[in-house]
């Protein structure tokens, strides 16, 4: 993953002041990163640019976000804009900007077998997500191993999901019991009913503590 650093930083390195850097951010000299914090981060391949050297060769990317449910819209729209201005700050080339609202552990999702098709037609060479599991929520080696076969990466911004984010685990773990409870019992079974309710307040007992 490509180094982000800080106006400050740059301007040390390319011996201007942190007035100029921001200016240059704001006039569009240098292609720099927005982050939901609100502060610019600037790729190292913008700082070889500026100092004069090659730039890299034409990468096209696309954008992929994900939520689980449709009343996380705005969370969905948040990712798609900073990936877009992430994939904007870096230079690649956007083909395409896939969405999904989806559990990720549907792999039927609309959105990921489009994302499949793209490279599989090698018509892509990165594809950018804010964080793995916006994939896939396990198994995310095996996709990852997947896209290199076709000379495709994957660019997870922020890497590892953020520790705050768990109703949307607690969500995917509740649908793998209930799968397990009901090949167990059988779909109808009381067994499997009473089975998931026990797990369901083993994981409130849980939170509770």
């Amino acid at each position: 993953m490509e180094r982000l650093l800080t106006p400050r930083q740059v301007a040390e390195i390319l011996g201007v002041s942190f007035i100029t850097i921001k200016r240059w951010i704001y006039s569009g000299k240098i292609r720099a990163v927005k982050l939901p914090t609100g502060k610019w981060r600037i790729p190292e391949s913008e700082v070889k640019r500026i100092l004069g050297e090659k730039p890299p060769e034409e990468t096209r990317a696309v954008i992929y976000a994900r939520v689980s449910s449709s009343d996380q819209r705005k969370d969905l729209e948040r990712q798609v804009e900073y990936l877009l201005n992430y994939c904007t700050a870096k230079g690649y080339k956007l083909v395409d900007t896939i969405t999904d609202i989806a559990s990720g552990l549907n792999t039927r999702r609309k959105g990921l077998q489009k994302l499949f098709k793209l490279v599989s037609e090698r018509k892509v060479d990165v594809v950018l997500v804010t964080y793995k599991d916006r994939l896939t929520r396990f198994g995310y080696e095996y996709l990852e191993y997947f896209f290199s076969q076709f000379d495709v990466r994957i660019e997870a911004i922020h890497g590892e999901e953020k520790k705050d984010a768990q109703q949307e685990l607690v969500e995917d773990l509740i649908a793998i019991i209930t799968s397990f409870a009901g090949k167990l019992y059988g779909l109808r079974s009381h067994k499997k009913k009473k089975f998931v309710q026990s797990f369901r307040q083993l994981l409130r007992e849980v939170e509770a503590e």
